[in-house]
């Protein structure tokens, strides 16, 4: 049987490699090391479809060095300690570690990432795992202190559309047809920033088309992925556009619509950590100080299902979507540390100023480290005006109150404490 479409069109070298320029294009970071021949142990974090897999063979082929593979959804404890065997006894010594490439690296336990640690602490194996999740929640500490971090982006409309140019110029099947794009926004849309995911569009609207010239329009596509709805959603891809669709639901106050986005997840078998720690988020970027108990609410939630599990862990994911969904909406803290974030990036390291500044020896003392520091609880009230920002910044408003009835008695605090700084 003909290997699919995205298959035959997996990159063999960096030059052919498409997007990701901020890692592999000229003088970028893993670049530099590939080119050097020597690579140090990394996690590539990124949506389906972008290039991990293919990174991670391309790096293989060039360092010339062994590689091995494993599924975090096959393989146990065993299966790690039999190809870090295989590593071990296959080494040259004047050679790059084996590469050990472990697709879906979250999904592995805290054992079988145990059983990686002293390969890769040792230099045995070089480890490069693929994750879709944020390795900060799934992969353990002494793992990921081990390995770099590299992030990669969905594909720009010019690198997917780089991609089908070449397809059907360079693919061995297509190339024999006589194929014209002559509308591309359904087939970009669709492919939600997924190589795999527009290479499988592009194949099942060819191979559905029995014309020639084969001519490839908008309501063609949506016509043939509506008979198809697989084609474009391979091993449960959509995944992203439902946690999408159910986040916008609780931030656009509609419970009914955020409870069947939940369903869908449910039903789909989505692990039950990952709706949670949405909803943990979600509470603190979209309703935030308009309703802070959601959060409290959002982090029960989670605790409760990672106590109780399925099937009966949908119920507290209920009740926190329902809540948030009804609860009243800010992102004035997600807007504040956007702010400061900017500001800092701005201003850079500025120093913190002598009286906020910590004194725990003498020299620092005689220095004025702390000195006339005023002490708030001192004060009637427990507040006394002075300034805790650095002079070149002392000016900054970061946090604006929005309108909702939390915020704005704390913005009347504020007004009452400082004056016109606080006043809109």
């Amino acid at each position: 049987m003909a290997q699919p479409l995205a298959e035959r069109m997996r990159p063999k070298t960096l030059d052919d490699y498409i997007g990701q320029k901020h890692l592999v294009g000229e003088g970028a970071v893993l670049r530099k090391m590939i080119d050097a021949g020597r690579i140090s142990s990394f996690i590539l974090w990124g949506p389906p479809g972008v290039g991990k897999t293919t990174l991670a063979q391309i790096i293989a082929n060039r360092l010339e060095v062994p590689f091995f593979t494993l599924s975090a959804v096959t393989s146990g404890v065993k299966d790690v300690r039999d190809v870090i065997e295989k590593a071990r006894n296959g080494r040259f010594f004047s050679q790059q570690s084996p590469i050990l490439f472990i697709d879906e690296i979250h999904r592995f336990s805290k054992s079988q990432q145990d059983s990686l640690l002293g390969a890769v602490e040792t230099g045995v194996v070089t480890l490069i795992g693929a994750t879709t999740e944020n390795p900060s929640f799934e992969v353990i500490r002494p793992l990921l202190s081990r390995c770099q971090l590299y992030v990669l982006k969905p594909l720009e409309k010019d690198d997917l559309l780089e991609l089908v140019d070449h397809a059907l110029k360079r693919d061995a099947v297509l190339k024999e047809k006589h194929v014209e794009v002559k509308e591309s926004d359904a087939m970009l849309r669709y492919s939600g920033g997924d190589a795999r995911k527009l290479l499988n569009i592009l194949e099942l609207v060819v191979e559905a088309d029995g014309g020639d010239p084969i001519v490839i329009t908008d309501e063609k596509v949506v016509s043939r992925l509506q008979q198809n709805p697989l084609a474009y959603d391979k091993d449960g891809e959509m995944h992203y556009d439902i946690i999408s669709a159910f986040i916008k639901s609780i931030r656009g106050s509609d419970p009914d619509a955020a409870l069947y986005w939940l369903a869908r997840m449910v039903e789909g078998g989505e692990d039950p950590a990952f709706i949670a720690r949405r909803l943990v988020i979600s509470a603190s970027e979209d309703i935030g100080l308009a309703n802070p108990n959601a959060l409290l609410l959002a982090n029960a939630a989670f605790d409760a299902v990672m106590k109780i599990g399925w099937p009966e862990g949908r119920i507290p994911l209920a009740e926190a979507t329902v809540y948030l969904a009804t609860s009243p909406k800010s992102n004035s803290a997600y807007m504040g540390i956007g702010s400061a974030l900017e500001l800092v990036r701005q201003t850079g390291n500025l120093p913190v100023p002598l009286h906020l500044r910590n004194a725990p020896t003498k020299l620092m003392k005689q220095l004025g480290y702390g000195k006339s520091y005023k002490y708030a609880h001192d004060y009637q009230g427990h507040f006394v005006e002075q300034q805790f920002l650095p002079d070149e910044v002392k000016q900054a408003r970061l946090w604006h109150a929005q309108d909702n009835p939390a915020e704005a008695k704390l913005n009347d605090r504020m007004v009452a404490l400082w004056g016109e700084r606080y006043k809109k």
